[in-house]
């Protein structure tokens, strides 16, 4: 069951590898055409299977669990945008989580939040196309001299290397 059931999904994944390069709504109309059968298939095939396996088992709990998710699991093909997963998140995440034991001893409570501040604005840069070592230190640079009124120009999604120029000819 189980190898039919990873079968079924890299079909689908393979699907969804034909469309990345698509528009967002162009993505959702050939997902609907192509994907969306796999699915129903999918669907079919567990809720028979289900019948097969008996209540109380690992096999019997996959399949309800999986069943019951069933309309977040098939979200991303009533739009484009909608990722099938969310594995591009759960890499971006995975080194924090790694070192989470570690941070239990950043040496107080402060500290900690301080720690996470600053991992925040890294993954926020790195999310934003920036070198986050270039990042900080332009940040950390500009700083003293940043008008209040000007500071969110320092936030990854707004910060650029020419923000300085323009600061200067103000």
């Amino acid at each position: 069951m189980a190898l039919e059931v990873v079968r079924r999904f890299a079909r689908i994944y393979e699907v969804e590898g034909e469309l990345k390069h698509l528009a967002d709504d162009e993505r959702r109309v050939q997902r609907q055409r192509l994907a969306k059968p796999l699915w129903a298939d999918l669907k079919q095939w567990l809720e028979l299977e289900r019948r097969l396996v008996a209540d109380g088992g690992a096999a019997a709990e996959a399949i309800d669990y999986t069943l019951g998710h069933w309309t977040a699991l098939t979200r991303h093909l009533d739009d484009g945008a909608v990722a099938i997963d969310n594995n591009h998140l759960e890499r971006q995440i995975k080194p924090w989580a790694m070192g989470r034991r570690a941070w239990l001893f950043a040496g107080s409570e402060l500290a900690g939040q301080r720690a996470a501040i600053v991992l925040s604005l890294v993954q926020s840069a790195r999310m934003n196309g920036h070198d986050p070592w270039a990042y900080l230190r332009d940040v950390l640079a500009r700083l003293p001299t940043q008008l209040n009124n000007r500071i969110e120009d320092l936030l990854p999604h707004r910060w650029t290397t020419h923000a300085a120029d323009v600061l200067a000819a103000e």
